[in-house]
């Protein structure tokens, strides 16, 4: 089973669920269990229960009430099985007799259904209306159990839900419809249906639905049958891609009468529910392969959209920086211009250098750059405009501090004039930039 596991995608852990719930039920079909547990979301525990609730002769709390799908009643395709005997000699004499009881019988069948249909309109036939079809499935199963005690385990709940259970899980369905007014009903009932080896191949092989078609339920399903003669088995099953009436046996039959025909009608049909599932496992396959191409692709989608969003984020990550390092170097040139226009409008207010050297000194700057200053300052001037002078100079710092060579000592701005500063003819003075 592991190539089929593998085609499947059953999982480790849904294989062995398989083979317990194989164990426990007895049902030998893989393809069957494996339904099951797929109907009930894989839980081991409630698909068993299940199991045993129709086996202990109580209702399944887990079959979901819905619409029974479509059935196909097709009178001329399903094998049909009577125990009618053969009527008049061979030949000439038996063909002529066949063909008269057909037209006979045509004829009659018509006749009764117009009969039917007229008095429909007449008279209102109360099992026409199914109140509680759940009630009368129950009902009829304890009086049948209470009157004839063996017999196969019977589906419990309405016909839609076992149609359903049987598409869904790809059985047969065999349907039982019961009558007590009918003379072959309890030689049939205490013979057949107990006969062991019938229990058993029903119980293996397909679900068994049965009512009596006095209560409004059994009468719906026994119209749509078109039985003759009570006791009435239909058997049900998947057949392109439809459920379709196969097969009837109507009347009383030995219990090896029984089983030929179920045995036939499994084995004719067998390969349509082969093929039912060959069908539903290439669907799961294709559905797998999409949902994991689905995946694939939004994993793929994802991780394109995750790739274009990193990228959005580093070009608006890099026109950011272009943006502060454009603005910055925008503030920087408006900075060297001010302080360009700040330097020349110095310049400007500079008062003219004295050419008198008795009442000038004449004194030698250093800039922090190794550029030598000279110039001339009158001694009443202040040391301000010896400040304003070296912030002129294009190479100056643009804060700084001017200190005398030795004895070293800072030479304070805004001192009234150059006498009181300390400074003589031929000083050099040192420019030092404070930021550096």
């Amino acid at each position: 089973m592991d190539l089929e596991d593998n085609i499947l995608g059953l999982t480790p852990e849904q294989t062995d669920k398989i083979l317990q719930f194989q164990d426990l039920t007895g049902i030998e079909d893989m393809s069957i269990c494996r339904d099951v547990l797929q109907r009930h979301q894989w839980d081991l525990e409630v698909a068993i229960q299940e199991q045993l609730n129709i086996r202990e002769g109580r209702p399944s709390v887990f079959a979901t009430e819905a619409r029974a799908p479509p059935v196909v009643h097709d009178h001329i395709a399903q094998q049909v099985f009577t125990d009618d005997p053969p009527e008049g000699p061979g030949g000439m004499r038996g063909l002529l007799n066949y063909v008269v009881n057909l037209v006979v019988s045509m004829c009659y069948s018509t006749v009764t259904s117009v009969i039917n249909l007229l008095l429909s309109f007449v008279r209102t036939d109360e099992r026409r209306l199914v109140t509680d079809p759940l009630g009368d499935v129950m009902g009829f199963i304890n009086s049948y159990t209470t009157k004839y005690n063996a017999h196969p385990v019977f589906y419990q709940g309405t016909y839609a839900q076992a149609l359903n259970d049987a598409k869904n899980e790809l059985r047969f369905l065999i349907v039982y419809l019961h009558s007590d007014s009918a003379t072959e009903t309890q030689n049939f009932c205490r013979t057949t249906l107990a006969d062991p080896e019938v229990i058993q191949y029903i119980n293996t092989n397909a679900l068994f639905w049965g009512c009596s078609v006095d209560t409004a339920e059994g009468w719906r399903v026994a119209q749509s049958a078109g039985g003759r003669r009570y006791p009435l088995l239909c058997v049900v099953c998947v057949r392109e891609h439809r459920m379709t009436v196969v097969a009837r046996s109507e009347g009383c039959c030995s219990p090896q009468q029984l089983l030929s025909r179920l045995r036939r009608v499994v084995s004719d049909n067998e390969p349509h529910l082969a093929a039912a599932r060959a069908d539903r496992v290439e669907r799961e396959v294709n559905q797998r392969l999409r949902q994991q191409q689905d995946e694939a692709y939004a994993e793929s989608l994802a991780a394109d959209q995750e790739k274009e969003r990193q990228r959005a984020a580093a070009r608006d990550a890099q026109a950011q920086r272009e943006r502060t390092e454009s603005q910055r170097r925008q503030e920087e040139e408006d900075r060297k211009q001010e302080l360009l226009e700040a330097r020349a409008a110095m310049a400007a207010r500079l008062p003219p250098e004295p050419s008198d050297p008795v009442t000038s000194v004449m004194l030698l700057i250093r800039l922090p750059g190794g550029e030598r200053l000279t110039r001339r300052f009158g001694l009443d001037q202040s040391t301000s405009d010896l400040y304003d002078f070296v912030f002129s100079h294009p190479q100056s710092p643009e804060e700084f501090e001017i200190t005398t060579n030795f004895p070293k000592r800072v030479v304070e701005r805004d001192i009234k004039n150059l006498t009181e500063a300390g400074l003589k003819d031929r000083d050099v003075l040192f420019v030092n930039d404070v930021n550096a």
